[in-house]
């Protein structure tokens, strides 16, 4: 498959993703701890079908030590004994955060309760901020047809 764009050729994408890998790069430098904000990217980009992301993500995550087994068993998190109570309000969040359009309310009231008990103000933020780049991110993706599978770690990061 061939990309529709060549956005890293594009001066008017380079010059958007300056300011978007500055914003990336201060949500990865907040306190949400790592290992949860790799599991919150990768369950955004599964629901959006971002296959680019999907790569990104699952090799970023194992090279900083994170299991197969936590990887493999993000799409069915609920279901899974692996996750901690607050990865697992992180995951439900990101998952209503995505799918916004799928309920008439948004992101419900006890689905921010819950990650409420798991984190203060500044890494709710970091967290939503997060969820919404990473929606922006698979976007780009899927409308230019990224092809996927030969990202590198550390080539974004």
């Amino acid at each position: 498959m061939d990309a529709r764009l060549n956005l890293f050729a594009s001066p008017t994408a380079g010059k958007a993703f300056k300011h978007l890998m500055a914003a990336g790069k201060a949500v990865k430098e907040s306190t949400v701890p790592a290992a949860t904000q790799e599991l919150v990217a990768l369950r955004v980009s599964q629901i959006n079908g971002c296959a680019v992301c999907i790569d990104m993500h699952t090799k970023e995550a194992a090279h900083a030590g994170e299991t197969a087994v936590r990887l493999n068993l993000v799409a069915a998190w609920r279901e899974a004994a692996v996750y901690t109570e607050a990865e697992r309000a992180a995951l439900e969040l990101a998952e209503e955060g995505t799918r916004v359009a799928d309920g008439a309310g948004g992101v419900g009231d006890e689905v921010w309760a819950r990650a409420a008990l798991h984190f203060d103000e500044e890494e709710l933020t970091a967290l939503v901020l997060h969820i919404a780049f990473m929606n922006l991110a698979n976007r780009l993706n899927a409308i230019t047809r990224q092809p996927a599978g030969d990202y590198e770690v550390g080539r974004f990061h």
